[in-house]
């Protein structure tokens, strides 16, 4: 036996096999130095007369994660990674890579050059480079059609979803799957292949058939699903040339791959990948979690439902605690209904399933929760009764209790300070539906402890959020953005926009649902208590909108009752209420204004400027840490579309010096509601862009 090692690659020999072990931890991310590592491992064996045969497999709890991203948009260097697979896919010595863990993009194009593939139970397999705007970019697209078949592919590429051990095994994406450890798995298919028992074949070789049908019912689908995403379309268009002659395909492969990685989507998206990741950088990151083993829900409606669920689905014993004893029964009921909802999903097996079921605990007696590790307040948005409930809890609790509210506006110093504990008490707030919305904010108050924002850091992440650290204001991150949005659609409104025509404006640049089909579904009375609570301090210069204020007059609260700004007849898709209209209408002559013409240019313009501007204000208070994180919130809580990359991401496309521009021209119009933010003009005094101050 023979070892030749560098830091990120162990080359060894033993009889007639080489061996090629990838060990680059945490993940063998295939960047720059590892494919060359690779290349030259492999050139080396080639040399080697004594070798027949080579193994490539990986060292860690992954054969590979894929590319680095990192490397994305900067100059190739050489070799770059479809060499390095041209060079295995055209080896004279049969090549048997062997998957563990994962293997996704980048490491499973390369396992798709090779001559046979072996995959330990328990693999997953994907090429998820759509969800980046990309497509596989080094043969992949032309790889994979010939060992599953065109059908297969396209589902697979288009979606880039994972593959589990079982498909990958049975659509021929592995040749054997086995258990045991790579290496020796390796050693044994190598010794098969050169008995002839592993039958070793060059991939660019197959051949594949043409499938219309397939691809013409794939394509309708990605335009109904996705019309406004490219990466998807690409992706299909890269797999139907792997019907041409090889190197056809992979020429019009790779000029798809460029073609995206120029485009605005790819940066989004990737933005958005590494916004998720960036959360995690806190000041407090190094002070040590507290261990909780114990949940207790205070609140048995929608959001303490969605909240108890979140925690069993992430494994943790849950009391739910709702104080009408009368509706103790109907939130059990509610919880029930979301885990058989997951399980149904595939979110939970059978086992899972019963388990959480036997961590659910429901209770009207407060006291109950006096052994639990971790309390979340779930109950209506009213500061006297969550003080109220906080001095209970201050007498209730266990100390080294952490105690958390899910306010979405309220002052969580207010709060801390109705115990004597203030040090113990955070803020967790969720996003309805608790259960599947993603984003936490994780909101630190004056006096909460270090170790319990880390604590609630490691728990957002154990139950699959994504946590984002708020200082305390009205409305946190997310919330005083969205009310800014709002306003600047309801000002639209106001001056003469349909409210049907803003939300087709902003449902095209990519936002699920526009603001006002958002507030039919949220309950326009909802809102309006909220603008109750803040009328007081209304400043008098400030523009105000009555025209939901009106449509609730009318006893109209949105979905719920039929009739908001839509009309919902349960059958049909919502259509305009035209007694909303009307009273849009009314309210501008009582205003005496006469409407303007809004294009859908602008109305998006107005609204994103809207976000931008109060995302900045958000940042030079310190309620924000980076504007990534602001991104985030608004991916991952409010539906921003994730290939745009998020406000702060988009500021930086659309420039400082023409934000500015806009904000001092709509100000001619509303000057209290249009003020460029101190950090804009900062940030264009210093050339200054969001991205370097996420970096």
């Amino acid at each position: 036996m023979k070892d030749d090692n560098t830091d990120i690659v162990r080359v060894e020999t033993e009889g007639e096999i080489g061996l090629i072990c990838l060990s680059k931890p945490p993940v063998n991310a295939i960047g720059v130095a590892l494919r060359k590592a690779v290349h030259d491992a492999h050139t080396r064996l080639l040399s080697d007369p004594a070798i027949n045969a080579i193994v490539l497999y990986g060292e860690g709890r992954f054969f590979s994660a894929g590319a680095d991203i990192r490397d994305f948009g900067k100059a190739a260097v050489q070799p770059t990674l479809p060499e390095v697979l041209k060079a295995l896919n055209d080896s004279a010595k049969p090549v048997i890579t062997v998957l563990h863990g994962v293997a996704f993009g980048g490491a499973l194009e390369l396992a798709l050059a090779t001559q046979a593939r072996v995959g330990i139970r328990g693999l997953k397999v994907a090429l998820p480079e759509v969800k980046l705007g990309l497509l596989p970019g080094a043969g992949g697209s032309q790889r994979l059609p010939r060992l599953v078949g065109l059908a297969a592919a396209i589902d697979i590429i288009c979606t880039g979803r994972e593959v589990d051990d079982t498909e990958a095994a049975a659509t021929g994406i592995v040749d054997r799957l086995v258990e045991g450890a790579p290496r020796e798995a390796g050693m044994e298919a190598a010794r098969d292949v050169l008995a002839g028992v592993l039958h070793a074949r060059q991939t660019d070789a197959q051949m594949i058939t043409p499938d219309p049908p397939a691809v013409d019912a794939a394509r309708a689908k990605l335009l109904a699903k996705r019309p406004l995403l490219a990466a998807p379309l690409k992706a299909l268009d890269a797999v139907c040339a792997s019907t041409l002659p090889v190197d056809q395909g992979l020429a019009y492969e790779r000029t798809l791959f460029m073609d995206l990685m120029d485009s605005p989507e790819r940066a989004g998206l990737v933005h958005a990948f590494f916004a998720e990741r960036a959360t995690a950088k806190i000041p407090e990151r190094a002070s040590e979690a507290r261990e909780i083993r114990s949940v207790a829900v205070i609140g048995g409606g929608t959001m303490g439902i969605g909240i108890a669920t979140a925690f069993l689905l992430g494994g943790f014993p849950v009391q739910l605690v709702e104080g009408q004893s009368d509706r103790v029964a109907q939130a059990r009921a509610g919880v029930e209904q979301n885990l058989e909802g997951a399980l149904r999903r595939g979110k939970l097996s059978g086992a899972t399933h019963a388990a959480a079921l036997k961590n659910l605990t429901c209770t009207d007696a407060l006291e109950e929760v006096a052994s639990a590790d971790l309390i979340v307040e779930a109950i209506f948005e009213d500061m006297n009764a969550k003080t109220d409930l906080f001095k209970k809890l201050d007498a209730i609790c266990k100390p080294g209790a952490m105690l958390a509210t899910n306010t979405s506006y309220l002052d969580v110093n207010a709060i801390a300070a109705a115990t004597s504990r203030a040090n113990d008490v955070i803020g967790l707030h969720f996003f309805s539906p608790a259960h599947i919305m993603r984003l936490v904010e994780v909101v630190v108050a004056d006096s909460t402890a270090p170790e319990w924002v880390t604590t609630a850091f490691a728990l957002a992440r154990k139950i699959g959020k994504v946590p984002v650290r708020a200082g305390v204001c009205d409305g946190f991150i997310g919330n005083r953005i969205l009310t800014q949005y709002r306003k600047a659609s309801e000002y639209l409104l106001l001056d003469g926009a349909d409210f049907d025509q803003i939300d087709a404006a902003l449902e095209s640049f990519g936002f699920a649902m526009g603001p006002f089909s958002v507030s039919d579904l949220a309950g326009l009375d909802i809102a309006r208590m909220t603008r109750q609570r803040k009328a007081a301090t209304r400043p008098p210069e400030e523009r105000y909108s009555r025209i939901s204020d009106l449509i609730c007059d009318q006893g109209w609260f949105g979905r719920k009752t039929g009739k908001g700004y839509y009309l919902y007849d349960g059958s049909n898709a919502p259509s305009v209420n035209p007694g909303a209209t009307e009273i849009a209408e009314a309210e501008r002559r009582v205003l005496g204004k006469d409407p303007e013409q809004f294009s859908d240019e602008e109305i998006v313009a107005r609204c994103l400027t809207a976000m931008i501007a109060e995302g900045a204000r958000a940042l030079q208070e310190g309620i924000a840490l980076r504007p990534a994180d602001i991104d985030a919130v608004e991916l991952f809580g409010y539906g921003f579309p994730r290939h745009r990359g998020g406000p702060m991401h988009m500021a930086d496309q659309i420039g400082i010096d023409t934000l500015i521009c806009r904000i001092e021209t709509y100000a001619a119009e509303d000057a209290h509601f249009w003020q460029v933010p101190q950090l804009l003009r900062d940030m264009q005094k210093n050339g200054q862009s969001f991205a370097d101050m996420n970096a």
